[in-house]
């Protein structure tokens, strides 16, 4: 994985004084929308574009005065999302994988957390007032959870773009294991993503 060597939590949480810890969350919420009438959206997948042109998830690094990594990672939320986030709390039971990089000694924690569609259109709605929008954060777009009828449009072009560390695989394991695509879709996108 581009993101560093996959490890699980108890692991992460062990390696020790040298090694920094940043969480990060794909937002995401059922969506009984139709493009043009005729393409199911079935989810609302919220990413972000990222202060160096990559997309990624929001969130960050956990500080020493943050009680958990949960704590941690609703305060990278509230500073690049809004006060909408105020309305859910991401959990350890959102938890769903950990990456390990050895340069920089950083681990990655990511989650996944469902919303309502209302609690979702008030994050992408708030996230302008955020702290960080237009700092860290240059704007929030929802991936692309279709394919066109040429093969390429919708999630395989997103895909196309560029992600920071192991946030296209990350993304792509939870809309398989959430069961957010049509069965069978992801196995299919995996290898055609991979540069």
């Amino acid at each position: 994985m581009a993101g560093g060597r996959k490890v699980d939590l108890a692991e992460a949480l062990a390696l020790g004084p040298g090694w920094r810890h940043a969480c990060h969350a794909l937002l995401y919420a059922p969506d009984p929308g139709m493009l043009f009438g005729r393409i199911p959206l079935r989810y609302a997948v919220l990413m972000q574009m990222r202060f160096d042109g990559r997309l990624g998830f929001p969130g960050g690094f956990v500080d020493a005065q943050d009680p958990s990594l949960e704590d941690g990672l609703n305060r990278e939320l509230r500073e690049e999302l809004g006060e909408a986030v105020s309305a859910f709390r991401v959990e350890r039971a959102d938890y769903r994988s950990s990456h390990a990089g050895h340069r920089p000694r950083v681990v990655a924690h990511f989650y996944a957390k469902r919303l309502t569609l209302e609690q979702l259109q008030a994050v992408e709605v708030g996230a302008v007032r955020a702290k960080d929008h237009g700092l860290e954060v240059l704007g929030l777009v929802r991936v692309p959870l279709y394919t066109l009828r040429d093969g390429v449009g919708g999630l395989p072009a997103f895909l196309e773009n560029s992600f920071i560390g192991a946030a296209r695989e990350q993304l792509l394991e939870a809309l398989q294991d959430l069961e957010l695509l049509e069965p069978g879709s992801v196995s299919g996108l995996k290898t055609s993503a991979c540069h």
